[in-house]
């Protein structure tokens, strides 16, 4: 346990105040320009200042096991620590939400997840190649349709929410109708997420009815999607070319042109993710590896997200960490495709930031809780291990890290966008009695880490605002 938070007084912006009770809570658009009473909640809070390594540093981590957390009417947090040391001036005119018993940690970060792909979740009997054209590209055809796009994402956010799901960086359709009903949607729920148009151009790799027309019209709809929404609350643009063997070279050198003249911007694709998609890479660009046709481009900078990355080597993994880039680990998608085993360890010796994917509908959950699951086996098969604190670590500060957002989200220290997630030890009989057993706190963590899920998400609060509640709130005045 580290020492008492030192607080802030901060003011800025933030959404409309929690109401208290009900499933879902949204607030009215542009809720982030409305100011807010000043909120403490009370419970366990537990928080991450780097990654905890293995085996896990205690210094890396604060918990106050009787914790309270401060928000001011900014929607930031003014305070972290024993709740026996809130200032009185904090605590006094604040809205109080009793959460004790529970565990409140940061806003879970989701580093790579396909808003379109929400109906081929459990799809049948294929690898990474016959999976998309058997049932993805399908899917992500309809969305074509605004309304089947407005649809989707509202469903979408709504299922990350409850998973404890506050930001993610999101993959739509190659439609600007799917990035506007993405973004209009999140802006509602007053969310921070990265998203952009998927570019894919290459014959036939990317299907006819999928495919941009052309890389300039490719790159003015992307223009003009940037500037729409490209910092407007808090949302930010990814460039998505969706993989290298969908992709022209004239569209990845869009692409890097775009980077380099917006360094402001993200990038999200896929690398490395199944060895005949690697082959498949070779054959169409050449050059020593997949990591390489991205450098080529200028696609490695310290905004950019590969996901998978399972088939690289150390040279792959020293270039990545020369630029800055990160890597999404998205174990419950790549045992379901049967697309290997991501060393982990190896990618974070090298210095690779590295976040979690859940990576719908490839994957098999919503929930980070899942996720590190499935991670902890994948460690296990490489004869390493994953602490209960170092998966926590990376569902929230490790995941802003990679997204270069850890200077706003990702822990509670003072000033940072109060985005938490609130977890119930008592979610499932399973869960309830292993904790009641557990001998001190790094057990029931753990236990919580390999058996919760969604059901485990007793409540999701957006700067401090509750935008999902699975029972009936938590707020007293």
């Amino acid at each position: 346990m580290g020492a008492a938070a030192v607080p802030v007084m901060a003011v800025s912006s933030a959404p409309a105040a929690h109401a208290g009770g009900g499933a879902v809570h949204t607030p009215p658009r542009d809720a982030g320009r409305h100011r807010a009473r000043p909120r403490v909640v009370f419970g366990h809070v537990l928080h991450f200042f780097k990654d905890p390594g293995d085996p896990p540093d205690p210094t890396a981590w604060e918990l106050f096991e009787d914790g309270a957390l401060a928000i001011g009417e900014d929607g930031k947090v003014t305070y972290a620590g024993p709740a026996r040391d809130l200032p009185e001036q904090l605590r006094n005119g604040a809205e109080t939400i009793d959460h004790r018993g529970r565990l409140i940690v940061p806003g879970f970060v989701d580093t790579h997840i396909h808003a379109a792909q929400v109906d081929v979740i459990a799809s049948y009997g294929k690898q990474l190649l016959e999976w998309l054209e058997t049932y993805v590209f399908p899917a992500e055809a309809k969305f074509d349709r605004a309304a089947h796009a407005r649809a989707l994402a509202g469903y979408f956010l709504d299922r990350l929410l409850a998973a404890g799901t506050t930001t993610a960086t999101v993959f739509p359709t190659v439609h600007p109708a799917s990035v506007d009903a993405f973004f209009e949607q999140s802006r509602q729920r007053g969310l921070r997420m990265l998203c952009g148009k998927v570019l894919m151009d290459r014959e036939p790799y990317a299907p006819p009815y999928l495919r941009d027309r052309s890389v300039a019209e490719a790159e003015q709809q992307t223009r003009e999607l940037i500037g729409r929404w490209h910092g407007k609350d808090r949302l930010g643009y990814s460039v998505t070319p969706r993989f290298a063997p969908t992709s022209t070279e004239p569209m990845l050198a869009m692409t890097g042109r775009l980077l380099q003249e917006h360094p402001d911007l993200w990038l999200q694709t896929h690398a490395a993710e199944n060895k005949d998609e690697v082959a498949l890479v070779k054959k169409l660009f050449g050059g020593r590896s997949y990591i390489d046709v991205y450098e080529r481009y200028g696609l490695l900078t310290k905004r950019s997200l590969f996901a998978h990355c399972i088939h690289i080597d150390a040279t792959d993994r020293a270039r990545l960490a020369a630029a800055g880039s990160s890597v999404a680990f998205c174990p419950t998608s790549n045992l379901f495709l049967g697309s290997g085993l991501f060393d982990f360890h190896a990618a974070r010796r090298s210095k690779v930031s590295v976040g979690l994917g859940t990576d719908v509908g490839a994957g098999t959950s919503y929930s980070l809780l899942t996720t590190l699951n499935e991670a902890y086996k994948v460690a296990t098969l490489r004869g390493k291990t994953l602490s209960a604190y170092r998966g926590f670590y990376l569902a929230t500060l490790g995941g802003a890290q990679a997204l270069d957002l850890d200077d706003v989200i990702g822990n509670f220290r003072p000033g940072k966008e109060a985005d938490f997630t609130v977890l119930d030890f008592t979610a499932t009989e399973t869960l309830a009695r292993r904790t009641e057993v557990a001998k001190d706190f790094t057990e029931r963590l753990f236990a919580l880490m390999i058996l919760g899920d969604e059901r485990a998400v007793a409540a999701t609060y957006a700067q401090g605002h509750l935008v999902h509640d699975r029972d009936s709130g938590r707020a007293l005045t």
